[in-house]
């Protein structure tokens, strides 16, 4: 990107320079409008690169967030499990201690 502000900032500075001088000789005519028309194109080139610049900070943006939606997802799904597990652990020590009393009361 720096360098087509350099090459536009070059071609401006030789436009002008080319303007303050007597154009009568027909070279530095067609010198002049070669380089506005590279000065044009280069124009134009920056505009598109500018314009796809936007585009891709933006669907930067959209995959981060999307990202990170999914992460919060699985932390989600993570605890979850999480959760799962510690009430299945309950429940298997809850069982334990009542097959312990039937024991008890059986003998």
């Amino acid at each position: 990107m720096n360098s087509f502000h350099e090459k536009e900032k070059k071609l401006n500075n030789a436009l002008n320079k080319l303007k303050n001088l007597e154009l009568s000789n027909p070279g530095m005519q067609n010198n002049v409008e070669s380089l506005s028309t590279q000065k044009n194109q280069l124009e134009i080139e920056k505009s598109e690169l500018e314009d796809k610049y936007k585009l891709l900070l933006e669907e930067h943006e959209n995959l981060s967030k999307k990202l990170e939606e999914i992460q919060n997802q699985e932390k989600l799904e993570q605890k979850k499990q999480t959760e799962f597990s510690e009430k299945i652990d309950e429940l298997n020590q809850e069982t334990d201690t009542l097959l312990e009393e039937i024991d008890k009361w059986q003998m």
